[in-house]
C-alpha cells in the first residue's frame, strides 16, 4: 500500500505527535508498506529518506505550548505538489484542524482519507465556533481515529461524529533493551527520580516535582534528580538552595536513544503534569522500559496506568501529596518491581506493531468508502 502521512508540526522540535507520526511511518514501512511523510521545516532539518520537507515554519502558540506549522499559498502548492507525486492508496493526517499541513491536505485531497485527533478540548468554544468553517474539511474525511477516550470525546461533542479509539504507541522492544547512561546505573547514584519534558511548560507540572524534590532531599542525602527536556537552566534550579543544586541534573536535549537509556537510570519516573493531555506517551515508555511510574492522576493517565495498577497516581497539583506517594516507592522495592512487572504487561497492548495493524484496518475502511487513489485538483 502507498501511504501519505501529515504532520502538522516541524519535526525538528520533538513532540507527541512527531513521535507518533515517526514510529507509525517507520513501523508501516518495516511491514512492507510504501510510506511518505509531509512535514513542515527546511530540508535540512530532514534526516529520514521518507520524510520531505513543506518549508519555512511559523511558531504558534497551542494548548499551553508553541507549535512550529506551516501555512499559507506555498505551503498549500507544496502539498498538492506533494499529492500529485505520491498516488497514494491512502492519505492519514493528524491534527487535521490545526492551521498548517494536515488541514491544507485535507482541503486539497480527493480520495480516500483518514485522520487522527490528538487533542482533547472538549469545551473548546473555539473549536465550537469553528465548525461551520471547518466543515468542508470533516466532510471529506472518511476515517477517523482518536488516541484516547478524551480525544474521541471531541468528536461527539464538537464534530459531529465519532471515532476508532487508537492510542499511541510506543516501541516495545528499543525501550526495553536500552541500558543506562554511562555513571547512572542502579546504585551508583543512590536513589534517583526522573522527569523528561520542557520544564518551563506549566502544565508540565515541573515545579511541582522541584519542590517535593527540595523537601525530600532534606531527609534523603542520596536522593537526585535527572531532568531531560528544553528550558534555561536557571529557571529549572530556580528557589533550589544553593547546596541542592548540584543534586538536580539538567541533561537538556536528548536523542531517543538517550532519553531510552535515561528510564533505565532512575530509580522511578515522575509526571506531575497538571493537565492538557489527552495520553500520556512518555508514561508507556517508562513502562516499556521497565521502569515504576508516579503520576498526576489525570483521566488520561489513570486510563494508561490501568487505573493506578501499572503505576502509582497522586492527586493533580499537589506537591505534599507526590512527596509521600514518592517516599512510600522508594522506600518499598517490592511495591516498585510489582509496578514495574504490571507495567510491563500493560504496555504490550501499545506497542507499535499491535497499533498499526489497528490502524490498517482503519486504512482498508476508509479506502473501501473512499473512491479510488488519492489525487489532488
Amino acid at each position: 500500500m502507498r501511504i501519505g502521512i501529515v504532520c502538522p508540526y516541524s519535526l525538528d522540535v520533538p513532540g507527541g505527535v512527531q513521535l507518533h507520526v515517526m514510529d507509525l511511518a517507520e513501523t508501516l514501512i518495516e511491514l512492507g508498506h510504501e510510506v511518505s511523510v509531509l512535514a513542515p521545516g527546511d530540508e535540512d532539518v530532514v534526516t529520514k529518506p521518507y520524510v520531505v520537507a513543506a518549508g519555512r515554519t511559523v511558531p504558534v502558540p497551542y494548548n499551553g505550548s508553541v507549535a512550529r506549522v506551516s501555512f499559507g499559498l506555498i505551503s498549500a502548492t507544496r502539498v498538492r505538489r506533494w499529492l500529485t507525486a505520491g498516488q497514494f492508496d491512502v492519505l492519514h493526517v493528524h491534527e487535521p484542524l490545526t492551521p498548517s499541513l494536515s488541514l491544507l491536505a485535507v482541503l486539497s485531497a480527493r480520495g480516500p482519507v483518514v485522520a487522527t485527533f490528538h487533542t482533547a478540548m472538549t469545551r473548546s468554544r473555539a473549536l465550537a465556533a469553528a465548525q461551520g468553517l471547518l466543515q468542508p474539511a470533516l466532510e471529506k474525511i472518511t476515517g477517523r481515529i482518536a488516541v484516547s477516550e478524551l480525544a474521541r470525546k471531541v468528536q461527539v461533542e464538537h464534530l459531529g461524529g465519532s471515532a476508532w479509539e487508537i492510542p499511541n504507541g510506543v516501541s516495545v522492544a528499543r525501550f526495553a533493551t536500552a541500558t543506562p547512561l554511562p555513571g547512572w546505573a542502579p546504585g551508583e547514584r543512590g536513589e534517583v527520580i526522573g522527569f523528561i519534558g520542557r520544564y518551563s511548560e506549566p502544565r508540565k507540572g515541573f515545579p511541582l516535582l522541584r519542590e517535593a524534590f527540595v523537601g525530600l532531599a532534606r531527609q534523603r542525602p542520596n536522593l537526585r534528580l535527572l531532568v531531560a527536556g528544553r528550558g534555561e537552566p536557571d529557571e529549572a534550579l530556580d528557589g533550589v538552595p544553593d547546596d541542592l543544586r548540584e543534586r538536580i541534573v539538567l541533561l537538556g536535549m536528548v536523542s531517543e536513544a538517550d532519553k531510552a537509556r535515561m528510564l533505565h537510570s532512575v530509580d522511578v519516573y515522575v509526571a506531575p503534569n497538571t493537565g492538557g493531555e489527552s495520553f500520556g506517551m512518555i508514561l508507556t515508555e517508562a513502562m516499556a522500559a521497565g521502569t515504576p511510574v508516579l503520576a498526576s492522576d489525570l483521566d488520561a493517565f489513570r486510563r494508561v496506568l490501568d487505573g493506578g495498577r501499572a503505576g502509582a497516581l497522586f492527586p493533580t497539583g499537589d506537591s505534599a501529596a507526590l512527596a509521600r506517594t514518592l517516599t512510600a516507592l522508594l522506600d518499598d522495592d517490592g511495591q516498585r518491581a510489582a509496578l514495574a512487572a504490571r507495567a510491563t504487561a500493560a504496555v504490550a497492548a501499545y506497542d507499535w506493531p499491535v497499533l498499526a495493524q489497528r490502524v490498517l484496518e482503519v486504512y482498508a475502511t476508509a479506502i473501501e468508502v473512499g473512491s479510488g487513489a488519492v489525487t489532488a485538483p
